[in-house]
């Protein structure tokens, strides 16, 4: 298992857990990050942050440090 801010561009991943706070855990779970869901990175910001991720046909922006506290299994 890894965070998400590890995974490389254009890679596919299953989301196993989400960390952090509970009001965070929350509204990355609302937004879609649910264990079990396929993850992709589409993009990274030139600088490494935000992370442009593709979820369930939608397309959504994270910061790298959120990103750290979603474990995922390639």
């Amino acid at each position: 298992m890894s965070s998400l801010a590890e995974l490389s561009l254009k890679t596919t991943a299953i989301v196993c857990a989400v960390g952090g706070p509970r009001a965070f855990r929350r509204r990355l779970m609302e937004l879609g990050l649910v264990p079990g869901t396929p993850i992709s990175v589409v993009s990274i910001a030139p600088l490494g942050d935000p992370l442009e991720l593709s979820v369930r046909g939608c397309r959504l922006s994270i910061r790298s440090h959120e990103a750290a506290l979603v474990e995922v299994d390639r």
